[in-house]
């Protein structure tokens, strides 16, 4: 006699049935979740043994959902003996395994892409080719995720047997028909195969400097359809991605980070030259901002009431070149106020005597009938 028969006789077969695949459901759970545990526990601490970081990043990224992926095979092993419990999940495998296989490999994508940002480092001076490895990975992430995303829920709506078509259908076609079709769905295609161009051309990279309708900022994240520009105000600036392929804007750092500057003067024209440019070229020479690849001092105008001089100088990235300008303006006025004030630029009102006037016009006239 079994256990149910001694204890429960009047209990029909189909909740006999039930006990049966809850019990070996619940010990298929238990046992999977134990050996999860201990598979995890073992891989954690060889992972805080390690002195690289990648490992951890793999471990913690998979810890979850492979958790429900144990629980899963720990059903399926159990409905392997009870009947009632086979019928079951073969009713929701089809939603569940596919689910669960996307959760997966989105772990697994972005593991691999947090790896991979953490061995591309940018706070490093001569980063570039870090950021560019960054902007491809952020761009690549983020196709990816949508193109898992959107296989597990063909996946899953193929397992309906009333939209089973459809998710044939989106399987097939890999979405692309089921994106072009309606006006309204053609902006996010554009936007998605732009970020994709993106990745592939490089126009823009993770941290580049940027002059974008006026506005200077820094590229701060590169989304599949948008980019982010986080201004010099700690403003956002929220661009569509096909703007960076179809209108023109400046990339100050597009194949380095080096740039040049001017600081105009503007002062009498008796001014003397050339101590202004001496001075400039030491006060320059003791900057820290200052890159040593070029400097000059040229008069580039002579306008009605001044001379332009242009001070040109050079800085290792676009913030230094707009401090090493700002002081380089200030000290020049200030030396130039205090050692040569008479280059400083004046309006001049001379005052002739009207008679002297008359007497040159009249000696004019007799010189020229004279002759």
């Amino acid at each position: 006699m079994s256990f149910l028969d001694r204890y429960l006789p009047s209990l029909s077969i189909w909740g006999r049935e039930a006990i049966f695949a809850l019990i070996a459901g619940g010990l298929g759970i238990s046992i999977a979740l134990i050996i999860h545990s201990a598979l995890f526990h073992l891989l954690g601490r060889l992972s805080r043994a390690s002195i690289t970081q990648l490992d951890d990043i793999v471990v913690s990224r998979l810890q979850r959902p492979t958790r429900w992926a144990f629980i899963a095979m720990g059903i399926v092993l159990a409905s392997r003996k009870v009947p009632s419990l086979d019928s079951v999940w073969d009713g929701m495998a089809g939603l569940i395994v596919p689910l669960l296989t996307g959760w997966v490999a989105i772990a697994i994508l972005r593991a691999f892409v947090e790896a991979m940002i953490l061995l591309a480092d940018i706070d490093v001076e001569d980063n570039r080719d870090a950021r560019r490895r960054r902007t491809r990975l952020s761009i690549f992430s983020r196709i990816g995720t949508f193109s898992i995303v959107f296989l597990t829920m063909a996946g899953m709506l193929s397992s309906i047997p009333g939209v089973r078509q459809v998710g044939v259908t989106l399987m097939a076609s890999a979405g692309l028909a089921a994106l072009a079709v309606g006006a309204a769905a053609q902006p996010a295609l554009k936007a998605l195969i732009a970020g994709f161009q993106m990745a592939i051309t490089e126009p823009i990279s993770i941290d580049d400097v940027v002059i974008l309708d006026g506005e200077w900022g820094r590229i701060e994240d590169i989304r599949t359809t948008y980019v982010v520009v986080r201004l010099w105000d700690e403003r956002r600036l929220v661009v569509p991605s096909n703007r960076f392929l179809e209108s023109t804007f400046q990339n100050w750092t597009k194949t380095s980070s080096q740039l040049l500057g001017t600081v105009m003067l503007y002062l009498d024209h008796a001014t003397d030259v050339a101590p202004i440019r001496a001075e400039f070229s030491r006060k320059l020479a003791t900057h820290d901002l200052w890159d040593r690849r070029a400097h000059a001092l040229q008069v580039t105008d002579c306008r009605e009431t001044t001379l332009e001089l242009r001070l040109l100088m050079s800085a290792k990235d676009g913030p230094s070149l707009f401090d090493l300008r700002c002081a380089i303006r200030e000290e020049m006025l200030e030396w130039i106020r205090s050692e040569m004030p008479e280059a400083l630029a004046r309006r001049r009102n001379m005052q002739v005597d009207p008679i002297e006037i008359v007497q040159s016009a009249a000696g004019a006239r007799a010189m020229m009938s004279a002759s």
